[in-house]
């Protein structure tokens, strides 16, 4: 299996607003980078969309570092998510993308890591600029309509 290690973030302006995520992924020496947003979202579920859509673009099963300054995406990964499955994601926010995360990581093996945000990680700065640049083109969007 290949080794790839998924840097994700994600912003939202105003909790909920319109917001953004940023990805990158990287296979030895090169980096692909992903990014995306909504109109009207939260923080969290931008930053969990950011590991998603990394997933999503992997072409074949490889061993997954998923690093990000979300401690939700984080533990939700590492800790939570086998209890929320058993209990059917009762009482879970985000449902709807938890399992769309089940759907897009089952043929990986995955794990998560914690990085302080805001803390020069050169990688996890990119992450957040692609989410902020995103979130406020969404939110220029939003001042058209």
């Amino acid at each position: 299996m290949k080794k790839i290690t998924l840097f994700s973030d994600g912003s939202a302006l105003g909790n909920p607003g319109p917001g953004g995520y940023g990805a990158i992924l990287r296979f030895g020496d090169k980096d692909k980078e992903i990014f995306g947003g909504q109109l009207h979202t939260t923080n969290n579920r931008m930053e969990l969309l950011g590991a998603i859509e990394g997933l999503r673009a992997l072409k074949e099963p490889c061993e997954v570092e998923i690093i990000s300054d979300s401690s939700y995406v984080v533990k939700g990964i590492n800790e939570w998510l086998v209890n929320w499955i058993k209990r059917d994601f009762k009482k879970v926010k985000n449902p709807d993308l938890w399992r769309e995360y089940i759907k897009v990581s089952k043929p990986h093996a995955i794990l998560a890591t914690w990085v302080r945000g805001h803390d020069g990680h050169i990688e996890n700065e990119r992450c957040d600029k692609l989410a902020r640049d995103e979130a406020q083109r969404q939110k220029n969007l939003l001042g058209r309509i």
